[in-house]
């Protein structure tokens, strides 16, 4: 049987969550395991439905981050009273010539990083105490990775955010974490997920042999989110399948 005390310590139950990027991969596998967990979940990102129907109940609405969320935080607010959990998971990987490198550069820190600043700003005065902002980065915030400079400094930029809000917002008893990906199987991952030979390559970094699974980020989001994790915050919760912890392959 388990313990009373410690489901309620992993609940959301009653909790309102806002997760970005959450039309497909990892932003819509949070948004469902929050919603799994008890969470009243919005769901945001700029496609106009999501790619595969919830199976749980997840509100979702069309916006575009990059162009900010008042209107939704202000619309959320009003009916719930409050924001309880903020999920910052909506990304992009720009590839361009060298002559387009600038612009790549700039479009991805606008989505990846000063959309999930402008998406805390919104969020956070609307959060009590307890609150959680959980910032999606990724194993490129802790390593450098060849060329996708833009993506690498975004995410890098969004992991020392995260460390810089938790000391603003920690006062406020507001935890801000960043959840940290290794190579997981998603859209953006796809090309080299078929590919023979660097699927092959990106498995033998990791200590488990394997690519990870969007499914595998929930118990962490959950953590991170709930009450379990409310002495935790400014850190990087790294589910990599042991990449960086891997040394001589």
């Amino acid at each position: 049987m388990v313990d009373a005390a410690l489901a309620r310590l992993f609940s959301l139950e009653g909790k309102v969550a806002l997760v970005t990027g959450a039309s497909r991969g990892i932003g819509a596998a949070l948004a469902e395991g929050l919603a799994g967990a008890g969470a009243r979940v919005v769901g945001v990102a700029r496609s106009p439905v999501p790619r595969d129907a919830f199976r749980q109940p997840v509100r979702y609405v069309a916006a575009d981050v990059a162009v900010g969320l008042d209107a939704l935080v202000a619309e959320i607010v009003a009916e719930h009273g409050r924001i309880d959990v903020l999920v910052n998971a909506a990304g992009v990987s720009v590839s361009a010539s060298s002559d387009q490198a600038l612009a790549a550069f700039d479009a991805t820190l606008d989505v990846n990083l000063r959309a999930a600043y402008a998406a805390c700003l919104a969020a956070a005065p609307h959060m009590t105490s307890g609150g959680s902002i959980i910032n999606v980065t990724s194993i490129n915030s802790l390593v450098g990775f060849p060329g996708n400079p833009g993506y690498v400094a975004a995410k890098g930029g969004l992991r020392l955010l995260t460390k810089a809000l938790a000391v603003d917002l920690g006062p406020r008893d507001i935890r801000v974490n960043a959840l940290a990906p290794g190579y997981i199987r998603t859209d953006m991952t796809a090309a080299s997920f078929a590919d023979p030979e660097r699927h092959a390559a990106r498995a033998r970094h990791t200590c488990l042999g394997r690519w990870g699974e969007v499914g595998d980020l929930i118990g962490a989001a959950i953590f991170l989110a709930s009450d379990a994790s409310r002495y935790m915050t400014g850190q990087d919760l790294v589910i990599d399948g042991g990449w960086t912890a891997k040394g001589l392959t």
